[in-house]
């Protein structure tokens, strides 16, 4: 799936090259995860302002309201012209003076979702109960320790679930919690304030190297102009099992936790 990273490398691809954009047409094909909440029709002659970023959704800003695109477990867009009839993954085209934003979901577990404003219930619903942005300056040390403080469960689930900081998915969450030398398993409530330190830090800092290696291409992820990531070539733990640890040379672990595969050192995160 892709997560945060790979949502903000997609964003940039092509929010510069979209922008001021008067849209032609629109076109959408089976249906998706959630409805698109109007006739596809009635988006032409709209002018694309920028494109946001919240949590693992895209956001473009419209003159008359906002589509919310999320890329689901396997989608991606791709922008420019001359794009050719969609495919038969090809599920959403939105047709500008500036070129053809496309999304492309295999599995069909992405969306494209109209608001009028970021008031509506259909973008409340979506956006409303994700936490604060890592990347941001709303991501407070304080408020993050507060946060683990309350919550019982093992704290890799806590950073999946999105409530206390959003957009840590499972490939950087087992990077991050390698980072901060915490065992997945460890009970958030029980983190102390240096170990949540080191882990609020070591969040900021993977996520932020994954967005400047391009985000991890796994399967199939590559960002609007067709280009994939690099950042799981220098994975320290994910997708590693039985491999040798970078640091100490034990072998790396994997457990599932959440119907998720986990990975960490034994010896280099402590309970």
């Amino acid at each position: 799936m892709p997560e945060l990273p790979e949502v903000e490398v997609t964003r940039l691809s092509f929010a510069a090259a979209i922008a001021g954009a008067r849209t032609l047409s629109a076109w959408l094909g089976k249906p998706l995860r959630w409805p698109l909440g109007l006739e596809p029709a009635e988006l032409r002659g709209r002018r694309v302002l920028g494109v946001r970023r919240r949590g693992k959704y895209l956001l473009l800003d419209l003159d008359r309201g906002l589509l919310l695109l999320h890329l689901g477990m396997s989608g991606s867009v791709v922008f420019g012209q001359g794009l050719g009839a969609p495919g038969v993954h090809d599920h959403f085209d939105l047709e500008t003076s500036l070129g053809t934003l496309r999304l492309n979901d295999p599995r069909r577990f992405g969306a494209v979702v109209y608001a009028e404003d970021a008031q509506d219930p259909a973008a409340h619903k979506l956006l409303g109960k994700l936490g604060v942005e890592p990347l941001g300056d709303d991501f407070a040390l304080v408020a993050f320790q507060a946060g683990l403080r309350q919550r019982n469960a093992a704290i890799k689930q806590v950073l999946l679930g999105g409530a206390l900081v959003v957009g840590v998915g499972n490939i950087y969450a087992s990077e991050a919690l390698f980072l901060a030398g915490i065992r997945p398993t460890t009970r958030a409530s029980r983190i102390s304030r240096p170990r949540a330190q080191r882990l609020h830090q070591a969040i900021r800092d993977v996520l932020a190297r994954a967005v400047a290696k391009g985000g991890s291409t796994l399967r199939d992820f590559s960002n609007a102009q067709g280009e994939s990531g690099y950042f799981q070539l220098e994975a320290m733990v994910y997708g590693r099992e039985g491999q040798p640890c970078r640091v100490c040379g034990s072998p790396i672990r994997a457990i599932r936790q959440g119907q998720r595969s986990t990975f960490f050192c034994p010896v280099c995160q402590k309970p």
